[in-house]
């Protein structure tokens, strides 16, 4: 796309988002007659792996046309593109909301996590609906971005976390508002992440480019730097440059639970210690440009909405187990065996799977009906795919959706507040590791840490030239 149709896309934003309407099925036919414009017209950008489940659910929802692709590999593109031969294909997610905005009513955004935040802003910034997989963003700044964009630009938004649209949740709110375990003061989320390489140096070699990746595409908002084999399509989930470590893979899932059934929002402060490589049996290893191989982070929540007090939340991943409850017997299953969640509250807990499915009051021996007070799929029954497609057709504010940014935006800052701890806690600052352990201060009308300011310049990181993330809080 050249500079002047570039230009061009960033000044016709506001003039395409004006020009969006969804016209109901009584006005062009009678019952029974599906309008074309009953069927939201829905883009993908990423549509290999995670990117090619998310348009199949859409499509399956039987209420959505994929009429646009866009990836920069075409091998990860190939199956979508075979699945959906009609669905016009861009390499460049600028050059199709460019051409196409205004054939398009909605995106789904399956990119690493380094480009969700541009990529869904501009869809936003024309007046498109949007799905975002989890994390939101990368960065906490942008996590902020994105919740207040949503407002602004007043379009439906969705998390991939589809947990949230699960029976799990809704039943541990429904216990915990019944008072079946009292106040929680104390929650654990836990996983078996990473299962791709963290604790490990960049590779000094670099790689021929495969012919059918873009990767300055690729690199987007990242820093240049030249190709490197392994890294695409999966592991970069283990560099800073790109992804957020186990953490931003599994948070979103596993912090639902306490998020919806506390009603917990921003973080107060947050500390963490991470797990060691060592290069030989007597040298540490120091890997700043990767994530940790395990990790465990203690967030304080200040009074929620759901809660009489502050909460503290412990994040433990690489394998990292809390110790088992006294009321689990000792050969159940401790969440799922890899993760898991447990509610504590002073008169009982709730011990949950990923996405809060399988919520069990302990013991598991203790079976308390109470009354079904939340409807188990807000928005239609066909899932978290569905209920986005269907509020989408209706239209902002019309009907619920389960994870929204208003609710997934502060979940996923609460998540890359921990990784500062993380990021922090494996500095090397004159030879030695000062931020180990440190808990860090938020403030959080100024978006800052404030005791220790060298984990400030991950709030909101230096993106590519040409690349800027561009949106004023």
């Amino acid at each position: 796309m050249s500079n002047n149709s570039r230009r061009e896309f960033i000044k016709n934003s506001a003039i395409a988002a004006a020009g969006i309407s969804i016209v109901p099925r009584h006005v062009l036919g009678g019952t029974g007659f599906t309008a074309p414009s009953d069927k939201l017209v829905v883009a993908g950008i990423g549509v290999g792996g995670k990117g090619e489940s998310d348009i199949n659910s859409f499509h399956q929802s039987g209420k959505a046309d994929i009429g646009f692709l866009c990836d920069v590999d075409d091998r990860r593109a190939a199956t979508s593109r075979k699945r959906f031969p009609k669905a016009k294909y861009y390499k460049d997610y600028r050059e199709m909301l460019d051409k196409e905005h205004k054939n398009i009513d909605a995106v789904s955004v399956s990119t690493p996590d380094h480009n969700h935040a541009i990529q869904a802003l501009a869809a936003m910034q024309l007046g498109k609906h949007v799905y975002v997989q989890k994390p939101l963003a990368h960065d906490v700044w942008e996590a902020r971005v994105l919740t207040e964009a949503a407002k602004k630009y007043k379009v439906v938004t969705q998390m991939g976390n589809q947990g949230a649209s699960n029976d799990g949740p809704r039943q541990a709110r429904e216990w915990y508002e019944a008072g079946l375990i009292g106040n929680v003061h104390t929650v654990y989320c836990w996983t078996d992440r990473p299962v791709w390489p963290q604790g490990i140096s960049w590779p000094t070699q670099k790689a021929n480019v495969p012919s059918e990746l873009n990767w300055d595409l690729w690199l987007g908002t990242a820093p240049q730097k030249d190709f490197v084999d392994k890294l695409v399509p999966f592991n970069w989930r283990g560099w800073w440059d790109y992804g957020t470590g186990a953490l931003g893979d599994m948070g979103c899932h596993l912090l639902e639970v306490p998020f919806s059934v506390l009603g917990l929002s921003y973080v107060q402060d947050v500390q963490a210690s991470v797990g060691s490589v060592y290069v030989d049996e007597f040298k540490r290893g120091y890997f700043p440009e990767s994530c940790p191989p395990s990790s465990h982070a203690t967030m304080t929540f200040p009074k929620a909405k759901r809660t009489t007090g502050p909460v503290t939340l412990h994040w433990m991943d690489g394998g990292i187990q809390p110790a088992r409850p006294e009321e689990l017997g000792p050969n159940e299953v401790f969440g799922d065996g890899g993760n898991g969640i447990l509610l504590i509250g002073d008169k009982g807990k709730i011990l949950a799977d990923t996405y809060g499915d399988n919520a069990r009051l302990l013991p598991t021996s203790r079976k308390e009906n109470v009354a079904l007070k939340y409807e188990r799929v807000p928005g239609g029954a066909g899932g978290h795919y569905a209920q986005w497609v269907e509020a989408c057709i209706a239209g902002y504010g019309k009907k619920e959706v389960s994870a929204p940014f208003e609710i997934s935006g502060p979940l996923t800052e609460a998540l890359l507040m921990a990784n500062l701890a993380i990021r922090g806690a494996d500095l090397r600052v004159d030879g030695g590791y000062p931020g180990r352990n440190l808990k860090l201060l938020w403030d959080n009308d100024q978006m800052k840490v404030t005791n220790f300011d060298i984990v400030n310049q991950f709030v909101k990181r230096n993106y590519r030239q040409g690349w800027d993330v561009k949106y004023t809080l």
